[in-house]
């Protein structure tokens, strides 16, 4: 299998940004993203790329876009590459790697819900007993299951790390109104994937979505419930106090913590062993979501 690191060379469209693994052009009415495979650890691009895993990732956002299409409208357009006609030079590479998109206004916070206790919201929990300004009742373990989910918002970095904001502060930024429609949106949309999730043996933990204003109406961006996007642990692996092998680039990440490297300087290069892994995790998350 070979990996994809960029699609400048296929696509005849202006880029307009270049991420951390996708790419946005613009076709004029709509945009086009590309998603590489390209991945990211603690803000860097590792070498080399992970084969399939743009792949895995734009087919669950399509999956997901679709399933979730009657709880709330989304950005798609289509994703067919033998629509794109001359902007695409090698449609058989990119094929499952597009999304033609309308173009929104992104709003500039990142929606998050968490439905356990884990991660950075369970650092917060052990200083102060809160998480994005929720107070949790005391107790809890590492990776429990809260009471009810919460929605514990982050403003958007382009550079860095996102910054986590209350509640408070996000209507500070967009507004009361917009606040509310975003978090009850987004606290739906968690309910229903949680739930679908749990039918097939997956826990789904925490996840983040992006919104964005199109002609006054609030729309899905981005990306939806991806292993990029969301936690989920297999349920035989769950357990309290203890680090959950979640299904995702966990064996990237694995690999630089026991590493030497300092994080100062660029990471090494990946052994072909965790690539191998790593594809072969994003492989298994798509199929036992979409059974595909």
């Amino acid at each position: 299998m070979t990996a994809l690191s960029t699609a400048e060379p296929y696509v005849q469209a202006p880029l307009l940004y270049k991420g951390k693994v996708r790419e946005l052009y613009d076709l004029g009415a709509h945009y086009l993203i590309v998603v590489t495979d390209r991945i990211s650890a603690f803000d860097y691009v590792l070498e080399p790329a992970v084969p399939e895993k743009g792949n895995v990732l734009n087919q669950v956002s399509r999956f997901w876009f679709e399933l979730t299409a009657n709880l709330m409208d989304n950005h798609v357009v289509h994703t067919d590459v033998h629509q794109l006609g001359d902007w695409i030079t090698e449609p058989e590479l990119l094929k499952d790697r597009i999304m033609v998109t309308h173009k929104a206004q992104r709003i500039d916070i990142e929606c998050v819900v968490r439905g356990y206790i884990t991660g950075g919201g369970w650092r917060q929990y052990q200083k102060t007993g809160q998480v994005n300004g929720h107070t949790l009742p005391e107790g809890l373990r590492k990776n429990e299951k809260l009471p009810e989910p919460i929605f514990t918002p982050a403003a958007k970095n382009d550079v860095g790390h996102d910054e986590d904001i209350s509640i408070a502060e996000m209507e500070a930024r967009i507004g009361k109104e917009l606040t509310a429609e975003l978090q009850e949106k987004s606290l739906k949309l968690y309910a229903f994937a949680r739930d679908y999730c749990e039918q097939r043996g997956i826990i789904l933990a925490d996840c983040k979505f992006e919104f964005g204003l199109l002609d006054g109406r609030v729309i899905l961006i981005d990306e939806i419930f991806t292993p990029d996007a969301s936690r989920f642990w297999s349920e035989e692996k769950y357990g309290l106090d203890i680090e959950i092998d979640s299904m995702d680039k966990e064996p990237v990440r694995s690999y630089l913590a026991a590493s030497d490297w300092d994080q100062a300087g660029p990471p090494p290069a990946l052994p072909a062993q965790v690539v191998e892994e790593t594809t072969a995790r994003y492989l298994d998350i798509m199929k036992r979501l979409t059974n595909e």
